[in-house]
Protein backbone atom coordinates (compact mmCIF):
# COMPACT_ATOMS: atom_id res chain seq x y z
CA UNK A 1 0.00 0.00 0.00
CA UNK A 2 1.39 3.55 -1.01
CA UNK A 3 1.81 5.86 1.59
CA UNK A 4 -0.08 8.66 2.08
CA UNK A 5 1.60 12.23 0.99
CA UNK A 6 -0.08 15.39 1.86
CA UNK A 7 -0.40 17.64 -1.12
CA UNK A 8 0.88 21.51 -0.97
CA UNK A 9 -1.80 24.67 -0.57
CA UNK A 10 -5.63 24.19 -0.51
CA UNK A 11 -7.42 27.21 0.71
CA UNK A 12 -10.52 25.20 1.37
CA UNK A 13 -9.59 21.85 1.98
CA UNK A 14 -6.59 20.01 1.43
CA UNK A 15 -5.57 16.64 -0.18
CA UNK A 16 -3.07 13.62 -0.19
CA UNK A 17 -2.22 11.51 -2.94
CA UNK A 18 -1.39 8.22 -2.79
CA UNK A 19 0.25 6.08 -5.71
CA UNK A 20 -1.63 8.10 -8.89
CA UNK A 21 -4.73 9.23 -6.96
CA UNK A 22 -5.45 12.18 -5.07
CA UNK A 23 -7.91 12.03 -1.60
CA UNK A 24 -9.97 14.45 -0.69
CA UNK A 25 -12.81 14.99 1.74
CA UNK A 26 -16.22 15.53 -0.36
CA UNK A 27 -18.70 17.29 0.20
CA UNK A 28 -23.00 17.57 -0.26
CA UNK A 29 -21.68 18.81 -4.27
CA UNK A 30 -19.28 16.01 -5.08
CA UNK A 31 -21.33 13.96 -7.26
CA UNK A 32 -22.38 16.54 -8.91
CA UNK A 33 -18.67 17.43 -9.89
CA UNK A 34 -18.33 13.87 -10.37
CA UNK A 35 -20.85 13.94 -12.92
CA UNK A 36 -18.95 16.46 -14.84
CA UNK A 37 -15.60 15.29 -15.18
CA UNK A 38 -17.32 11.71 -16.22
CA UNK A 39 -18.66 13.61 -19.04
CA UNK A 40 -15.51 15.41 -19.78
CA UNK A 41 -13.63 11.74 -19.84
CA UNK A 42 -16.44 10.57 -22.00
CA UNK A 43 -16.39 13.35 -24.40
CA UNK A 44 -12.35 12.72 -24.46
CA UNK A 45 -11.34 15.80 -22.63
CA UNK A 46 -7.95 14.64 -21.68
CA UNK A 47 -6.60 17.58 -18.95
CA UNK A 48 -8.77 17.04 -15.97
CA UNK A 49 -8.75 14.49 -13.33
CA UNK A 50 -10.77 11.24 -13.48
CA UNK A 51 -13.30 10.82 -11.00
CA UNK A 52 -12.78 7.27 -9.60
CA UNK A 53 -15.18 7.42 -6.86
CA UNK A 54 -14.95 7.13 -3.38
CA UNK A 55 -12.50 4.90 -0.75
CA UNK A 56 -13.19 2.87 2.29
CA UNK A 57 -12.53 6.30 4.32
CA UNK A 58 -15.71 7.93 2.32
CA UNK A 59 -12.74 9.70 0.62
CA UNK A 60 -13.25 10.64 -3.16
CA UNK A 61 -10.93 9.33 -5.51
CA UNK A 62 -9.30 11.07 -8.42
CA UNK A 63 -6.36 10.70 -10.96
CA UNK A 64 -3.40 12.56 -9.81
CA UNK A 65 -2.37 15.22 -12.46
CA UNK A 66 1.37 14.94 -12.67
CA UNK A 67 3.40 18.21 -13.17
CA UNK A 68 4.72 21.43 -11.57
CA UNK A 69 2.19 23.48 -8.71
CA UNK A 70 2.41 26.87 -7.75
CA UNK A 71 1.55 25.02 -4.23
CA UNK A 72 2.79 27.59 -1.21
CA UNK A 73 5.54 29.31 -3.43
CA UNK A 74 5.99 33.26 -2.94
CA UNK A 75 6.88 34.38 -5.69
CA UNK A 76 5.14 31.97 -8.19
CA UNK A 77 7.42 29.74 -10.29
CA UNK A 78 8.41 31.99 -13.90
CA UNK A 79 5.94 29.90 -15.83
CA UNK A 80 3.20 30.88 -14.54
CA UNK A 81 3.21 34.83 -16.29
CA UNK A 82 4.25 33.43 -19.24
CA UNK A 83 2.72 34.36 -22.28
CA UNK A 84 3.32 30.61 -23.19
CA UNK A 85 0.57 30.00 -20.16
CA UNK A 86 -1.35 33.12 -21.23
CA UNK A 87 -2.07 30.45 -24.55
CA UNK A 88 -2.59 27.41 -23.02
CA UNK A 89 -4.87 28.57 -20.30
CA UNK A 90 -6.95 29.87 -22.66
CA UNK A 91 -7.09 27.28 -25.05
CA UNK A 92 -8.00 25.18 -22.14
CA UNK A 93 -10.78 26.81 -21.28
CA UNK A 94 -12.15 27.19 -24.77
CA UNK A 95 -11.83 23.90 -24.92
CA UNK A 96 -13.71 23.18 -21.93
CA UNK A 97 -16.37 24.94 -22.53
CA UNK A 98 -16.94 23.31 -25.79
CA UNK A 99 -16.78 19.99 -23.79
CA UNK A 100 -18.91 21.26 -21.50
CA UNK A 101 -21.70 22.49 -24.30
CA UNK A 102 -23.84 19.55 -24.44
CA UNK A 103 -23.81 18.95 -20.71
CA UNK A 104 -26.98 19.00 -18.80
CA UNK A 105 -26.69 18.73 -14.97
CA UNK A 106 -29.13 16.52 -13.31
CA UNK A 107 -32.04 18.44 -12.07
CA UNK A 108 -31.37 18.11 -8.23
CA UNK A 109 -27.44 19.11 -8.60
CA UNK A 110 -25.91 20.53 -5.69
CA UNK A 111 -23.10 22.98 -6.39
CA UNK A 112 -20.60 24.36 -3.60
CA UNK A 113 -21.53 27.85 -3.99
CA UNK A 114 -25.02 27.09 -5.03
CA UNK A 115 -26.25 28.11 -8.81
CA UNK A 116 -29.28 26.84 -11.33
CA UNK A 117 -28.31 25.54 -14.98
CA UNK A 118 -30.54 27.23 -17.47
CA UNK A 119 -29.80 26.82 -21.52
CA UNK A 120 -27.06 28.87 -22.59
CA UNK A 121 -25.18 28.06 -19.52
CA UNK A 122 -21.74 25.58 -19.07
CA UNK A 123 -20.69 24.05 -15.97
CA UNK A 124 -17.47 26.00 -15.46
CA UNK A 125 -14.38 25.28 -13.72
CA UNK A 126 -14.68 28.50 -11.71
CA UNK A 127 -11.63 28.63 -10.47
CA UNK A 128 -8.69 27.84 -12.93
CA UNK A 129 -6.40 29.76 -11.48
CA UNK A 130 -2.53 29.01 -11.33
CA UNK A 131 -2.70 27.81 -7.71
CA UNK A 132 -4.73 25.01 -9.18
CA UNK A 133 -2.82 24.29 -12.42
CA UNK A 134 -0.42 21.12 -13.07
CA UNK A 135 2.46 21.96 -15.68
CA UNK A 136 4.95 19.60 -16.91
CA UNK A 137 7.79 19.87 -20.06
CA UNK A 138 6.11 23.41 -20.93
CA UNK A 139 2.62 22.50 -20.96
CA UNK A 140 -0.11 22.80 -19.42
CA UNK A 141 -1.44 19.34 -17.64
CA UNK A 142 -4.62 20.11 -16.62
CA UNK A 143 -6.42 22.20 -13.51
CA UNK A 144 -7.48 20.21 -10.55
CA UNK A 145 -10.01 21.23 -7.98
CA UNK A 146 -13.33 21.12 -9.27
CA UNK A 147 -15.63 21.84 -6.51
CA UNK A 148 -16.33 24.87 -7.48
CA UNK A 149 -17.85 24.19 -10.62
CA UNK A 150 -20.99 25.10 -11.09
CA UNK A 151 -23.46 26.58 -14.29
CA UNK A 152 -22.41 29.94 -14.94
CA UNK A 153 -22.55 31.46 -18.41
CA UNK A 154 -19.28 31.23 -20.44
CA UNK A 155 -18.52 34.97 -19.89
CA UNK A 156 -18.31 34.29 -15.96
CA UNK A 157 -15.66 31.55 -15.98
CA UNK A 158 -13.67 33.31 -19.01
CA UNK A 159 -13.55 36.65 -16.61
CA UNK A 160 -12.47 34.92 -13.55
CA UNK A 161 -9.80 33.02 -15.66
CA UNK A 162 -8.83 36.19 -16.89
CA UNK A 163 -8.56 37.65 -13.96
CA UNK A 164 -6.12 34.90 -12.53
CA UNK A 165 -3.51 34.63 -15.25
CA UNK A 166 -3.50 38.16 -16.46
CA UNK A 167 -3.28 38.97 -13.66
CA UNK A 168 -5.94 41.35 -12.83
CA UNK A 169 -5.77 41.00 -9.21
CA UNK A 170 -5.03 43.99 -7.12
CA UNK A 171 -1.30 45.18 -7.52
CA UNK A 172 0.10 44.49 -3.77
CA UNK A 173 -1.38 40.62 -4.31
CA UNK A 174 -0.05 39.96 -7.98
CA UNK A 175 3.30 41.69 -7.02
CA UNK A 176 3.64 39.45 -3.72
CA UNK A 177 3.26 36.68 -6.50
CA UNK A 178 5.98 37.89 -8.96
CA UNK A 179 4.05 40.20 -11.72
CA UNK A 180 5.01 43.71 -12.21
CA UNK A 181 4.89 44.14 -15.22
CA UNK A 182 1.63 46.48 -14.83
CA UNK A 183 2.04 48.32 -18.28
CA UNK A 184 1.48 45.03 -20.09
CA UNK A 185 -1.85 44.28 -18.54
CA UNK A 186 -3.61 45.62 -21.27
CA UNK A 187 -1.90 43.36 -24.00
CA UNK A 188 -1.52 40.22 -22.28
CA UNK A 189 -5.66 40.38 -21.62
CA UNK A 190 -5.97 40.69 -25.52
CA UNK A 191 -4.30 37.60 -26.05
CA UNK A 192 -6.11 35.86 -23.27
CA UNK A 193 -8.98 37.02 -25.03
CA UNK A 194 -7.74 36.54 -28.19
CA UNK A 195 -6.92 32.65 -28.23
CA UNK A 196 -9.79 31.75 -26.54
CA UNK A 197 -12.00 33.51 -29.00
CA UNK A 198 -13.83 36.35 -27.66
CA UNK A 199 -12.85 39.66 -30.04
CA UNK A 200 -14.70 42.18 -28.60
CA UNK A 201 -13.51 45.36 -27.13
CA UNK A 202 -11.83 45.34 -23.60
CA UNK A 203 -13.56 47.57 -21.64
CA UNK A 204 -16.94 45.67 -21.49
CA UNK A 205 -15.15 42.79 -20.78
CA UNK A 206 -13.23 44.43 -17.94
CA UNK A 207 -16.42 45.61 -16.26
CA UNK A 208 -17.63 41.95 -16.40
CA UNK A 209 -14.42 40.90 -14.16
CA UNK A 210 -14.94 43.63 -12.12
CA UNK A 211 -18.68 42.27 -11.49
CA UNK A 212 -17.21 38.45 -11.52
CA UNK A 213 -14.73 39.78 -8.49
CA UNK A 214 -17.33 41.44 -6.57
CA UNK A 215 -19.31 38.64 -6.77
CA UNK A 216 -16.73 36.58 -5.16
CA UNK A 217 -15.69 38.86 -2.68
CA UNK A 218 -19.76 39.03 -1.71
CA UNK A 219 -19.65 35.51 -1.79
CA UNK A 220 -16.70 34.71 0.90
CA UNK A 221 -18.34 37.03 3.36
CA UNK A 222 -21.56 35.46 2.89
CA UNK A 223 -20.05 31.79 3.47
CA UNK A 224 -18.10 32.35 5.92
CA UNK A 225 -20.94 34.06 8.25
CA UNK A 226 -23.23 30.74 7.82
CA UNK A 227 -20.23 29.38 9.50
CA UNK A 228 -18.23 28.03 6.56
CA UNK A 229 -14.51 27.34 8.85
CA UNK A 230 -12.24 27.68 5.34
CA UNK A 231 -14.34 30.66 4.49
CA UNK A 232 -13.83 32.36 7.76
CA UNK A 233 -10.00 31.82 7.44
CA UNK A 234 -10.32 33.53 3.91
CA UNK A 235 -12.07 36.54 5.72
CA UNK A 236 -9.01 36.90 8.32
CA UNK A 237 -6.43 36.88 5.53
CA UNK A 238 -8.21 39.34 3.69
CA UNK A 239 -9.68 37.70 1.00
CA UNK A 240 -12.51 39.63 0.20
CA UNK A 241 -10.81 42.97 1.10
CA UNK A 242 -8.32 42.13 -1.77
CA UNK A 243 -10.61 41.42 -4.18
CA UNK A 244 -12.29 44.57 -3.23
CA UNK A 245 -9.02 46.76 -4.15
CA UNK A 246 -8.72 44.77 -7.38
CA UNK A 247 -12.49 46.31 -8.18
CA UNK A 248 -11.79 49.67 -7.16
CA UNK A 249 -8.35 49.04 -9.36
CA UNK A 250 -9.64 47.38 -12.45
CA UNK A 251 -12.03 51.32 -12.76
CA UNK A 252 -8.91 52.58 -13.97
CA UNK A 253 -8.07 50.03 -16.12
CA UNK A 254 -6.95 51.33 -19.70
CA UNK A 255 -8.93 49.59 -22.11
CA UNK A 256 -6.69 50.67 -25.78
Amino acid sequence: MNAEQRLAGGNTGGAVRIGDTVRRTPGAWTPSVHAVLRHLETVGFGRAPRALGFDDQGREVLSFLPGNVVGDTRPWPGWVHSDQALHQVAGWLRELHSAMAGFTPAGDAIWREGGTWRPGMIIGHNDAAPYNAAWADGQLAGFFDWDFAAPVTPEWDLAFTAFAWVPLHARHVVAAEGFTEFAQRPSRLRLFLDTYGWDGPLGPFVQIVRERVSASAQGIRRTAAAGDPAYQRMIDQRVDKALETAVRELAEFPHQ
